[in-house]
């Protein structure tokens, strides 16, 4: 087993790199810069590298430092929740970690029926592209998107989606878009992430190829949707989690439900011990009975 680095070094170089100051790091953890300072030279010493580039100018972290701190910075933070946990009495803590789009626009309108049907349970609710590391115990459930290719892990499909073209009412209004070829007369929106790009929908609906160059691309649902809202162009994003947007005639599909290409790209993702806790049980069971209604 790896030679552990003492908590009292990695809580130094956590401070000093989230503050980009030993004064600040020291004023955070009671003691004096020079302590600190002494803490962070001892883990670098250790790790044979160097965590930060001092000057006169200040302090900087460097490249090594920065691959560090994403790794042990999100271990002490799980550390110091469950300890919080634990000093609360909080036993039923559940920490969730999710797909931006679809926590901000799925899950965080739902989240209150979970609220209320699971007062006891404390969720913790975190959102980001990179997926959770199990390891470090950041999360007890990932919720995943992408083609699933996880091993060791188990994995469960949320709904079936229904990608297609969505545009807003004005839009539409101003482009007369009655065949799927005259999509290429419009600008279209690249979302960089999505499972299912343009050149596919073309494949399935149309005898033309793709555009190979987007005026406007973005790495989130979110953005392509609000994009398309605002009359930038044509998004190919999903129905169920553009469904807010259709719900309140933001956006419409282009050409109904019927040219939708069919896919399962969201995932309830954990390793198998933690299956039998009852917080992962109450929320896989709340979850897939939401999914269920749509």
């Amino acid at each position: 087993m790896a030679a552990f680095p003492p908590i009292t070094n990695l809580q130094a170089f956590e401070a000093v790199a989230r503050r980009r100051s030993f004064a600040l790091a020291a004023a955070e953890l009671h003691l004096t810069a020079s302590a600190v300072s002494h803490q962070v030279a001892r883990l670098e010493a250790l790790l044979g590298v160097r965590l930060f580039e001092r000057s006169a100018h200040g302090v900087r972290i460097s490249v090594a430092g920065e691959l560090y701190l994403a790794r042990v910075g999100g271990a002490l933070s799980a550390i110091g929740a469950a300890t919080e946990d634990l000093r609360e009495g909080v036993s039923n803590s559940l920490y969730v970690h999710s797909a931006p789009s679809f926590a901000s626009l799925w899950l965080m309108s739902r989240l209150h029926g979970f609220a209320d049907a699971y007062p006891d349970i404390a969720l913790n609710l975190s959102a980001a592209h990179t997926h959770s590391d199990f390891e470090l115990g950041r999360s007890d459930i990932d919720i995943r998107y992408g083609v699933p290719n996880w091993p060791d892990l188990v994995v469960e499909p949320l709904f079936e989606e229904k990608i297609v073209p969505l545009a807003s009412p004005a839009f539409l209004q101003e482009h007369s878009l009655k065949r799927p070829e005259h999509l290429l007369k419009v600008k279209l929106i690249q979302s960089n992430v999505s499972v299912v790009q343009w050149s596919d929908w073309f494949a399935e609906f149309t005898e033309y190829r793709a555009p190979e160059r987007f005026s406007i691309r973005f790495d989130r649902a979110q953005m392509s949707l609000d994009a398309a809202t605002q009359g930038l162009g044509v998004a190919l994003e999903s129905a169920t989690i553009a469904g807010r947007h259709i719900a309140e005639r933001k956006l419409r599909p282009v050409f109904g439900l019927e040219k939708a290409i069919r896919v399962k790209a969201h995932f309830a993702v954990y390793p198998l011990r933690h299956a039998k806790r009852k917080p992962v049980e109450a929320f896989l069971a709340w979850l897939h009975g939401e999914t269920a209604k749509h």
